[in-house]
């Protein structure tokens, strides 16, 4: 009766305790999970990392994804970026296209069908100190000219004669052009899709180097990772 006893007391002890770890172990687990939600917040809260302006420049061809040198010329970028973002560009085509050198576009004369018109207008996105300040059409960019040399798929701003005459039409040099070094602004390259510049430049063209193929554009802002 005794060892009964005994053996009951010892029974009823281990299954306590039994349950006194399973709890423990419950506990535990719930910790586990509390922290691990804890983090998954804070990743989520996480901010991002600095983000980098890139321009997408759509054709039938595909697209060129263009990298911009705002250090190197703030201003062009700027109301490159302003055209982009209200459309300005879209609808215009590479009306200018000369192998071995380079093909241009970015004027809004070229969504229509008067091709004597095709290389004379465009302007800045917004007053730059240039040009009267209540007419945009008479807003120009002043020469941001830099050290970064013209070569292929690099982006920069046609003009004039007047070194401060940029207004929104620019060229994408097709190889490395260095009398233009110093000259013109440069303010981008093409880091992606640079085999469509081929494409475009091969096309038939007229005496006026136009193109016989209307190759129209569409450009949009996208933001990336830096």
């Amino acid at each position: 009766m005794t060892r009964n006893i005994i053996n009951l007391l010892f029974v009823s002890s281990f299954l306590f305790t039994g349950c006194g770890e399973t709890k423990k172990g419950d506990s535990l687990k719930n910790t586990n999970q509390t922290n691990q939600s804890d983090a998954e917040a804070k990743s989520e809260n996480k901010p991002n990392g600095p983000k980098e302006d890139f321009a997408i420049v759509s054709t039938s061809y595909g697209d060129m994804t263009i990298q911009f040198f705002e250090g190197a010329a703030p201003k062009h970028v700027e109301s490159f970026k302003l055209h982009a973002k209200n459309g300005y560009y879209n609808g215009t085509i590479f009306h200018r296209v000369i192998p071995g050198f380079m093909i241009q576009g970015g004027d809004p004369n070229t969504k229509g069908d008067n091709k004597a018109s095709y290389g004379t207008g465009g302007h800045a996105a917004k007053y730059y100190g240039i040009g009267d300040e209540k007419n945009s059409k008479t807003w120009n960019l002043p020469a941001e000219f830099n050290n970064i040399k013209h070569s292929r798929g690099i982006l920069s701003m046609a003009r004039s004669n007047d070194p401060n005459s940029g207004g929104s039409q620019f060229f994408i040099c097709a190889t490395d052009v260095p009398h233009l070094n110093g000259k013109y602004t440069v303010f981008g390259q093409v880091i992606d899709g640079d085999e469509i510049i081929d494409q475009i430049i091969n096309l038939p063209r007229d005496a006026r180097d136009n193109p016989n193929r209307r190759v129209e554009m569409n450009v949009r802002i996208e933001q990336r990772d830096k």
